[in-house]
């Protein structure tokens, strides 16, 4: 997979995409990063990419010309256009079924703003996603780009070093992940549930089952209403209502 990024901050990614997974999965040859200023692309001396909004108000919009130019240059010589993302608070809630539609792309491009806004022309006629992380405000959309990359980067081929991992996350399974623990078995009095101990799979699986239902239940039971259960899953989770209720 290319990834492009069009920032007017590109230094913010250079931790980011060459640290932890990000610089495996680079190592992998499994993707390739590229971050580019789209001010390099603006067409006056001043290198300008905003102005005051048409009609009045508050705050500066970003120019249309100076992101086509660069969504442009970064898409030259593809036989295919590539998934143009424009990170916004207006844009689609995003969630693990986006990252995981967005993981089997060849070329993404990510659009980071600042100021006040967008020209709408580049909404309505350069991009094809429009993608929020949560019903907050950010001073730019670089962070958001962070996240949105690094859910994707991770459901890749060869880059997470256990296939299984990013298949029981949280949110893959449209449930909360269960309750882990690691060494020791007692630590001040704190014990390890003792059917992990069993060597017991089916027990173990049973265990994990039952717990990702309750902590769904108890967190996120939003999570419950689109979460493709089976119908193991709805009677365990009718039991557990019914003696969460007695």
């Amino acid at each position: 997979m290319k990834i492009d990024v069009l920032s007017l901050f590109p230094e913010m990614f250079e931790g980011v995409l060459h640290s932890s997974i990000m610089k495996k999965a680079q190592s992998n040859e499994a993707v390739s990063f590229h971050v580019t200023d789209f001010r390099n692309f603006a067409a006056d001396k001043h290198r300008k990419v905003d102005d005051y909004p048409y009609g009045g108000g508050a705050g500066m919009v970003l120019k249309p010309e100076p992101l086509f130019a660069a969504v442009e240059a970064v898409s030259e010589g593809l036989e295919k256009p590539p998934r143009v993302i424009l990170m916004c608070p207006q844009g689609e809630r995003f969630t693990q079924k986006k990252a995981e539609e967005l993981s089997k792309e060849e070329h993404l491009v990510f659009i980071c703003g600042h100021y006040e806004g967008y020209d709408e022309r580049i909404r309505q006629h350069l991009v094809t996603d429009e993608l929020s992380i949560g019903d907050f405000v950010l001073t730019g959309g670089e962070i958001a780009a962070m996240a949105v990359i690094d859910s994707v980067v991770r459901l890749l081929p060869n880059v997470l070093g256990n296939a299984d991992s990013s298949v029981l996350d949280s949110f893959s399974t449209g449930l909360l992940e269960h309750p882990q623990y690691t060494r020791p078995a007692n630590f001040n009095g704190m014990e390890v549930p003792e059917v992990l101990l069993s060597g017991n799979h089916a027990a173990i699986e049973k265990w994990r089952e039952e717990q990702s239902l309750l902590r769904t239940l108890e967190r996120r039971k939003d999570l419950l209403a689109t979460a493709p259960l089976s119908e193991h899953q709805r009677q365990l989770l009718e039991q557990k209502k019914n003696e969460k209720n007695e």
